[in-house]
Parts: C-alpha cells; structure tokens; sequence
C-alpha cells in the first residue's frame, strides 16, 4: 500500500501515544499520508526522543492533506467509537477500544458503517462480533523508545506503582487503600502513583484521594505530578520493582501494565478482558476475577448512555493480598518471560496487520 488517509490525535495520552508508534511505522514503510489529527494540534512534548525528519515528514502530511485527495485513498481512524461515524471516502476502516463486556445500538451502527471496525483486543472483537459482521482485532505493541536503564533507584526498599487514570473502571481508589491497609507507614515498601485524571479539577483531586486513604497520610505513598515526556515515563517504569495497573477491571490494552512487563517487571493483573491477549502465567501474577459489577461511576461511565453500558471484572480482597505475597518472592529478579513481549509485540507487527486488513 502507497497511499493512506489517517486520522488520529497527536499527544501526551495513550492515544496520542498510539498514534504516535502507528505514524512511525507509515514513515519507515514510506506511505505516502494524509494525516488529519483529531484535535487538530500536533503535539510532540511528550515524544522527546523524536527525530526532525520524522517530525517533519508528520507535519508534512499534515499540511499537504487535501492535496491529491481522493474517494478511493482507503481512510483508516484511530480514535474511540463515540465520534467515529463520519469519515472519508468509500472505504473506512476504524482502529478502537472498547472495554465494557456488552455494545450498544448506537455503538454497534456506528461499527457497522465502516468497512471494517478493528479493535485492540480480541475480548472486544467477540463483543462486537455477536451483532456485527465485519470485525476483527489487532494487539499493540511496545514502544522502542521505552528501554531498560539497568539503574538502582530505592536500594533496600519494594518498589510498588500503579499508573494511568483514576478510575472507577482502573479500580484506583480500591487498589491504593488495600495496599495501605497491608504496607501503611512500612518503610521496606514504597508506593509510586502516576495516576492523575485530567476531567478532575485538583481540589476534586485532593478529595478523591483523602476518601481512598480515609484521611490518613502515609510517608510511603507518594502521588506523582503528571509525567511530561516518555523519557520520564520510561524512568518512572523501570524504578518500579512490582506493578498494580494490571489490576484494572476493564482495559483496551493496559499500556502500563504491558510496559512494565516488557521491561522484566513483574505486574499484578486481573486476568479479563484485553489483558488475556498478552498476560499469562509465566509472565504475570495473575489474579482470576471474583465477580462482575457495573461500570457506572456517574463521571466517566453514566448508566443509560449511548456508549460504554455494561459490566467491569473484580478481584477480592484476599486474591490481591494473595497476589502481593507472590509477587513479593519475586521482586528483584528479572522477569525474563515478560521481557521477551518486546519481540513478541511490536508496532511493526500491528500496522502490518492493518494494512493486510485495508489490502
């Protein structure tokens, strides 16, 4: 393939990250883009490792957008499915993610106008395959400009960290108290959390976090500011000896659990959903789901909507603290099962698959 239409936004979040590896893999296939950034902004603060030609050549494609455009350029999206219905040409193709274990109408319709709708996990393709026809999955990859820094950060302490958006959904507030009730104060272990939400204001913030610790402050819990670059990111990773954003009940992928792992980290993970394509025994401590309960957190997830209604996967008290105490004999050694991700998923491998799709 030599022509593509792409549409995707460029910035510091997991999509934005997405996009990112995809637009580099184009470059080094030398498609000729045609790229529409969703949110119109071209942000490159967070890719610090970035080259200028590459830089230029994604600008490039931007300012040369609608030239030589045409109906028969296969358009490929890269964006969530509330906001996908309008698109290019006569052939459509929409790269998303999808977590809840159920699809509405709406969701499904707007599935089912494009040529075909490719998600990051096969958990969401079996979703949607019960009522659409022309769905298929492709699993990200990891990022090469995350690596091993081989550096000690906390000599003589655990290292603990969980990372991305609080979330209902994540499971957030729930794993950060349990760990405090078990590690509170204790100063052989430490807890890192990146974990910030940018639809929280700071003073909701504050408050999200004085409930989850029930208004205690503990030394051994710190709460990261916002991480600017990949650079920092990859840092933050590699100082952690166990991960828990593994334990979230309900991901398209889980970037940071699956980086960690990739790093020879050892991650808690709640076996469910997308974690099953890349998280096993071998390479995880895995943690086997107790129930299932509703998503709806009446912010991020209303009941009656048109998007994201349906269930979330849950863990008990016990299975988490049974999982700690494994993950505990093996902190300090090198995960080498979970290393060999790297090769195992790769960006390379993922828009290779799209395009064989497109074809």
């Amino acid at each position: 393939m030599d022509k593509l239409i792409f549409s995707a936004p460029i910035n510091s979040l997991s999509f934005g990250n997405v996009s990112y590896n995809m637009l580099r893999e184009f470059y080094k296939l030398d498609i000729e883009l045609k790229f529409f950034p969703i949110g119109k902004d071209l942000d490159f603060s967070a890719f610090d490792k970035t080259t200028d030609d590459f830089k230029q050549w994604i600008v490039d494609a931007y300012n040369n957008r609608l030239k030589g455009i045409d109906k028969d350029i296969p358009f490929l999206k890269m964006w969530h499915l509330n906001g996908s219905e309008s698109g290019m040409g006569d052939r459509r193709f929409l790269y998303t993610f999808h977590e809840i274990d159920s699809s509405t109408e709406e969701e499904e319709n707007i599935c089912k106008l494009q040529t075909k709708t490719i998600f990051s996990s096969s958990f969401s393709e079996n979703v949607f395959s019960k009522k659409c026809s022309n769905c298929a999955s492709v699993s990200l990859g990891f990022d090469e400009d995350f690596h091993e820094t081989n550096k000690k950060y906390l000599s003589g302490k655990t290292h603990f960290g969980i990372m991305g958006k609080w979330e209902k959904r994540k499971h957030t507030s729930r794993i950060i108290s349990l760990w405090a009730k078990k590690f509170g104060d204790n100063p052989d272990y430490q807890l890192s959390c990146c974990v910030g939400n940018p639809f929280l204001k700071e003073d909701q913030f504050k408050e999200v976090i004085k409930d989850c610790l029930e208004g205690k402050k503990y030394k051994n819990i710190n709460f990261l500011p916002r991480l600017k670059t990949n650079s920092e990111v990859n840092e933050f990773l590699n100082s952690v000896d166990i991960d828990l954003s593994g334990l979230s009940g309900a991901e398209g992928w889980n970037l940071p659990a699956f980086n960690s792992t990739c790093l020879g980290k050892w991650s808690i993970v709640l076996n469910s959903t997308s974690h099953k394509d890349w998280a096993n025994s071998s390479n995880c401590i895995l943690v086997e789901p107790s129930s299932q309960e509703p998503c709806y957190d009446d912010v991020f997830f209303k009941e009656g909507n048109a998007f994201n209604q349906g269930n979330i996967s849950s863990f008990s008290d016990d299975s988490f603290y049974d999982a700690i105490d494994k993950a505990l004999i093996n902190s300090g050694k090198y995960n080498e099962s979970g290393s060999l991700l790297k090769s195992e998923f790769t960006y390379s491998k993922t828009v290779n698959n799209i395009l064989e799709i497109i074809k």
